[in-house]
């Protein structure tokens, strides 16, 4: 099979005429904010009081960019005769943002739900070794986290909401039935009137 001669250029110049006739679209970014999807993947936040420092995120991390210390602190028995607990202590989290890939396993493999993805996506440092963000500028990002998108409406409910609505029911039954108990107790002369 023989080729036509200059038929790539033939084809590439189809291309370029194609495109010169068609309105530009560009993006006035720096004075402009662009309007991003509600999924974004920016920066990462941690929310802090939700870490338990259970190691998940950074064992799980392909890139090993997740630096996490810790130490142990003993808790007083909550009630006397118990014991004492142990309980870990988050000293320091940080994401190396030079080598995070943005795959969110961290995210996603965090049982406590401390880490979230935040649409923020301006954090350019002239240094690299200052886009490693410690606790204190991730929790900052946390700000910036949109709301969950509201439940569908006729979505069945979760289970966990279901349990706990059948326990506070049942509970306040018990409650119900133990006041009615006690006032016809204290009045047993108006008992057909409850």
């Amino acid at each position: 099979m023989m080729s036509v001669p200059f038929s790539g250029l033939a084809k590439g110049l189809a291309v370029t005429l194609r495109t010169m006739t068609k309105k530009t679209v560009t993006e006035q970014y720096p004075d402009v904010q662009p309007d991003l999807p509600p999924r974004t993947r920016g920066v990462i936040g941690l929310f802090e009081e939700n870490c338990t420092v259970c190691m998940l995120c950074a064992r799980e991390c392909p890139d090993w960019c997740i630096y996490i210390d810790s130490h142990k602190e003993t808790v007083p028995a909550a009630a006397p005769g118990g014991r004492e607990r142990s309980r870990n202590v988050l000293d320091r989290f940080a994401i190396d943002f030079s080598l995070c890939m943005y795959c969110g396993i961290c995210i996603e493999v965090c049982p406590f739900d401390a880490l979230f993805w935040s649409p923020e996506f301006e954090y350019a440092e002239t240094d690299i070794r200052e886009l490693t963000h410690e606790r204190d500028k991730l929790r900052e990002w946390m700000w910036t986290v949109p709301a969950p998108p509201a439940l569908d409406p006729h979505a069945e409910e979760p289970k966990e909401i279901a349990a706990a609505r059948k326990s506070a029911d049942k509970l306040a039954a018990a409650q119900a039935a133990e006041q009615a108990e006690q006032f016809a107790e204290q009045n047993p002369d108006q008992e057909g009137e409850l």
